[in-house]
């Protein structure tokens, strides 16, 4: 399922039209976007959490030339699902 999907989905389900869908999701993904950035954490009970977690500094190696790089530590977005989502995608 890609976003325009999802919109199309969304639509459906609240009887909204598609322009309506899809000015809902496009703040709902914003509004998760933005809280990430200032290192809030987002938390759905039962679908899951959004946050930042910290990567380490690495060595990487320069795809084109084979030297050795350093990869400097940073944030990156991450997700972990909550009970629900998981129990719901189970194969049983």
């Amino acid at each position: 399922m890609n976003k325009t999907d999802l919109i199309r989905k969304v639509s459906e389900k609240t009887g909204t039209s598609l322009k309506e869908a899809e000015s809902l999701t496009n703040a709902i993904l914003v509004t998760i976007e933005e809280a990430l950035s200032v290192g809030d954490k987002v938390q759905l009970i039962g679908f899951g959490t959004f946050e930042t977690r910290k990567r380490a500094e690495r060595n990487g190696r320069n795809p084109l030339t084979g030297e050795t790089i350093t990869i400097p530590e940073g944030k990156v977005p991450a997700f972990k699902p909550g009970r629900s989502l998981k129990e719901s995608v189970k194969v049983e």
